[in-house]
Order: C-alpha cells, then structure tokens, then sequence
C-alpha cells in the first residue's frame, strides 16, 4: 500500500471517475453534472492535486490562482476512510509547494465549519478585520 502525490491537468477516465466519487461524497456533485465539467474545472484550475492509494483516488485538492500574486484553495478532500492518515495535509502541501514555485505568495481559503483547526496546523490564520463573504445566489 503507497500513498502517491500528483498534480494533474488532464486525468485519465479512472482518475476522474475517482474524483467524481470524492465530489459526490462530499455533496459538491449534482445530478446534471457530467466528467465535461469536471475537465473543465480541472483545466480552469491554477493546480490539481490528487492523492492516490494504490490507483485508487483516495484525496483531491485545487488552486485557483492568477498566476502571480494570490490564490485560494478550494475542494480539499478525503475520502472518509482514509482521513486522519495525513493525505489532506500532504495535499495542501502540494498546493502550496506548487504555488511558491510559481512566484504565488498570498493564499487563501474558505473553511467549512469543523475544519479550522486542521487548516491552523497547516500555517493557516483567520485574519484580522475579513469576513469571507458570497454574492446574493451563490451556494455553499
């Protein structure tokens, strides 16, 4: 059993069938949506991180980023069984590793309620005088 780190743009068919089973895990697939959009995302993403075990995508990761000075993660993502192993952590890592080679040194997220303490071991703050905010519609 290994655990390997990648960053992907354009995954094969079991590497996005994967990701898709870790989105639908998480709530953040909808019926409608198809392996087009997630081509999409991926491609539209400054970086994309998939954790695998043996194969199997077992975590995933994204930045989205103008490439030069600021960036945020977002859709950082373990599946249940393999959480509290350090896939999450080494993900963000990666991101991050990624980012500084890149020349980005502002990142930023959004963590969902319960997650502030693994993003705190990570070197993450909630900073003084912000309030994370979404436009009228939006979902979460």
């Amino acid at each position: 059993m290994r655990i390997t780190y990648r960053l992907v743009k354009r995954p094969g068919p079991a590497t996005l069938n994967g990701i898709i089973t870790i989105y639908r895990a998480q709530g953040w697939w909808k019926p409608g949506d198809g392996p087009a959009l997630l081509r999409r995302l991926i491609a539209g993403s400054h970086c994309f991180a998939v954790a695998e075990l043996d194969g199997r995508v077992i975590g995933i990761g994204r930045a989205i980023s103008d490439g030069v000075s600021d960036a945020y993660l977002q859709d950082v993502a373990v599946l249940k069984e393999a959480r509290g192993s350090g896939v999450g952590s080494a993900i963000v890592r990666a991101l991050l590793e990624a980012l500084r080679k890149d020349g980005v040194k502002w990142v930023g997220l959004i963590a969902q309620d319960g997650t502030e303490r693994f993003y705190r071991g990570l070197g993450f703050r909630v900073p003084g005088r912000a309030a994370p905010m979404l436009s009228k519609g939006s979902y979460v």
